[in-house]
C-alpha cells in the first residue's frame, strides 16, 4: 500500500511539473504572440464577380509579343497570363489559363521587312550594348499551327477593332494558327465560345497606332471615328448579348511618349567639320532657289530660313520631306527642310541614317528622309485627336454598361503611364520597392526592344493597376503581382544580326 501511495504521489507531482511547465510554455507563446504577431494568411475573393473562366480578348499587348516577336518568354508574360495568375487565388482547385503556345525560343519578328531574307529567319530583338541599338536574333522561326486544348487567351498581334469580328482575320497568321474554323469562324466569335465568366477587352491601339508608325503616310491606316463607334459598340454588344460575363475594357495609351518615337534624336547625325562643308555645298542651288522664292513672294523668309540646309561639326539634324511646306515646284524645288525638336522620329530611321540606304547617297544627308520615317507636328495633333477620341467612346460604351463593365484608364493622371513618362511630376520613370525603372528598353527600362510593347516588367506594372480597377468595381480582393522578379531587357550573345 505504502509503494502504491508513494508511485501515485510521484505521478501527481510529475503531472503538476508538466501541467506547470506547459502553462509556462504557452504564456510565453501567447506573450510572444502579441508582441510579434503572425502574418495572417490572406483571404482572396472575386467579390461580386466569378473569375473561373477568364477569357483574354485583344491584340499584340494581350498575345504577349515583345521585341517585335511572339515567343515564349513574352508570351508565359502577357497581360493576361500574369492577371490569370492573380485571378487563380480565388478558385478553389486547379485552375487553367490556356495561351496558343508558340512553341519557340526567339519567334517571328514581325518588325523586319522582307523576312525571311537570303535564307535567315529573324527572330525576336535584343539589346546589343555595344552598338546600342536593338538587333533581330538570326534563328527565329516562323508561327505553326496550335494543336493545344481549348483557349482562354484570343490576343491576336495586329488586329484592330473591326477584325476581331471579321472571318478574313484568318489570314493573319497568328489568329489563322488557332482559329476554330479559318475563313468562316472570328477572334470574337471564338473567345464568347469559350464560355467565358470574366473577360478582358484590350483593343483600339492599333486602329490610330498603326497609321502614327507608318509615319502617318497612309491614310488608309487610321480608323475613322463613325467606324470605330460602330465597331466597338458591335463588339460589346456582342460579349453582353451572347455572354453573361462581367469585364474589364482597357483602353489606348498615350502611346507617343514610347521609346519607338522617342529614341532617335532630332539630330542623330555625327559629321566632322570637311564632311558638313563638303554636303552643305551639295545644297547650295537648292539653298539659291528656296532664297529665290521668297525674293518672288513666293513664300515668307521665315520659310525661306526654315528651308535652308546645312551643316556643322557635331551632331546633325537630318533632311527630311514635309508636305506641309509651300510648294515650289514651279521653282524646280522638292518639300525639304531639317528636323526639328518638335518632329518625332520612327524608331527604325536610326539604322538607316547616314547611310546609302536606298541607292540615292547617305540617307538624311544626299538622300532626303520620307514621310514614312517623321511625324510632323500637325500630324502628331492628328493621332493625339483620333487616339482621344476613341478613348472617349470607350468609357460611353463602358458606362452604358456599368453593372457588368469596368475600365482601367490609361490616362489616368495618377496612372503608372503618366508615372512612366513623367506627365505627373515631370520625371520620366517609376520607382518600385526602391528601384527605379524607366519608360525605354535600357537594362532598367519596363520596354521591349521593340520600342512599343511593355517587357514582363512593364505587364507586371499593367498587370498591377488593372487589378486594382477590378478590385474597386466588382468588391474583389486579388494579389498583386511582383514586378520586380521579372525580367527586363535581354543583351545580344553573338547571334543577332548586328553581330555577324
Amino acid at each position: 500500500m505504502n509503494k502504491f501511495y508513494k508511485i501515485f504521489l510521484l505521478l501527481i507531482v510529475t503531472g503538476l511539473i508538466s501541467y506547470s511547465c506547459d502553462g509556462i510554455e504557452d504564456s510565453l507563446v501567447d506573450d510572444q504572440l502579441e508582441e510579434n504577431p503572425l502574418p495572417s494568411t490572406p483571404e482572396y475573393s472575386s467579390g461580386s464577380t466569378d473569375f473561373s473562366n477568364y477569357v483574354a480578348i485583344g491584340n499584340s499587348l494581350t498575345a504577349g509579343l515583345m521585341d517585335g516577336a511572339l515567343y515564349n518568354i513574352g508570351q508565359r508574360n502577357s497581360v493576361a497570363a500574369i492577371l490569370a495568375t492573380s485571378f487563380a487565388a480565388t478558385v478553389d482547385g486547379d485552375y487553367t489559363f490556356n495561351q496558343p503556345a508558340i512553341d519557340s525560343e526567339n519567334g517571328f519578328n514581325i518588325g523586319i521587312s522582307p523576312n525571311p531574307s537570303n535564307g535567315i529567319t529573324f527572330g525576336r530583338f535584343k539589346l546589343d550594348t555595344d552598338a546600342r541599338i536593338p538587333s533581330p536574333v538570326i534563328n527565329g522561326e516562323a508561327p505553326t499551327a496550335y494543336t493545344g486544348p481549348a483557349l482562354n487567351n484570343f490576343g491576336v498581334p495586329g488586329v484592330t477593332v473591326g477584325q476581331l469580328r471579321s472571318p478574313a482575320t484568318a489570314n493573319n497568321p497568328f489568329y489563322g494558327r488557332f482559329a476554330s474554323n479559318p475563313g468562316a469562324s472570328t477572334v470574337l466569335g471564338d473567345a464568347i465560345n469559350a464560355d467565358p465568366t470574366f473577360f478582358s477587352l484590350w483593343i483600339g491601339s492599333n486602329d490610330v497606332l498603326d497609321y502614327a508608325r507608318g509615319g502617318a503616310s497612309n491614310s488608309a491606316a487610321l480608323t475613322s471615328n463613325a467606324d470605330f463607334q460602330t465597331r466597338f459598340t458591335n463588339v460589346v454588344t456582342d460579349l453582353m448579348t451572347e455572354t453573361t460575363a462581367d469585364g474589364v475594357v482597357i483602353n489606348i495609351p498615350s502611346f507617343l511618349g514610347l521609346a519607338f518615337f522617342r529614341a532617335v534624336p532630332y539630330n542623330p547625325i555625327p559629321l566632322d567639320a570637311a564632311t558638313a562643308n563638303a554636303v552643305t555645298q551639295g545644297y547650295s542651288d537648292y539653298n539659291n532657289g528656296v532664297q529665290q522664292a521668297a525674293t518672288a513672294g513666293a513664300i515668307t523668309q521665315a520659310e525661306a530660313d526654315r528651308r535652308m540646309i546645312s551643316f556643322a561639326a557635331g551632331a546633325n539634324a537630318f533632311v527630311m520631306e514635309d508636305e506641309t511646306l509651300t510648294d515650289l515646284s514651279a521653282f524646280g524645288l522638292p518639300p525639304l527642310r531639317q528636323s526639328e525638336p518638335t518632329d518625332l522620329t520612327i524608331l527604325s530611321l536610326g539604322s538607316l541614317l547616314g547611310v546609302d540606304a536606298f541607292g540615292e547617297g547617305a540617307y538624311g544627308l544626299q538622300d532626303a528622309v520620307s514621310d514614312q520615317f517623321v511625324l510632323i507636328p500637325s500630324e502628331q495633333v492628328e493621332i493625339e485627336t483620333s487616339r482621344q477620341t476613341f478613348n472617349g467612346i470607350m468609357a460611353q460604351i463602358v458606362a452604358a454598361n456599368s453593372s457588368r463593365l469596368t475600365l482601367y484608364d490609361t490616362n489616368s493622371s495618377t496612372g503608372v503611364f503618366a508615372d512612366l513618362f513623367g506627365l505627373s511630376d515631370g520625371v520620366p520613370g517609376i520607382t518600385v520597392d526602391g528601384v527605379d525603372l524607366t519608360p525605354d528598353f535600357a537594362p532598367t527600362g519596363v520596354l521591349s526592344t521593340d520600342g512599343i510593347h511593355p517587357n514582363p516588367r512593364g505587364n507586371a506594372l499593367i498587370v498591377n493597376e488593372i487589378i486594382a480597377t477590378i478590385e474597386a468595381q466588382f468588391g474583389a480582393s486579388l494579389p498583386d503581382i511582383n514586378v520586380l522578379n521579372r525580367s527586363s531587357v535581354s543583351v545580344c550573345a553573338g547571334n543577332c544580326l548586328s553581330q555577324q
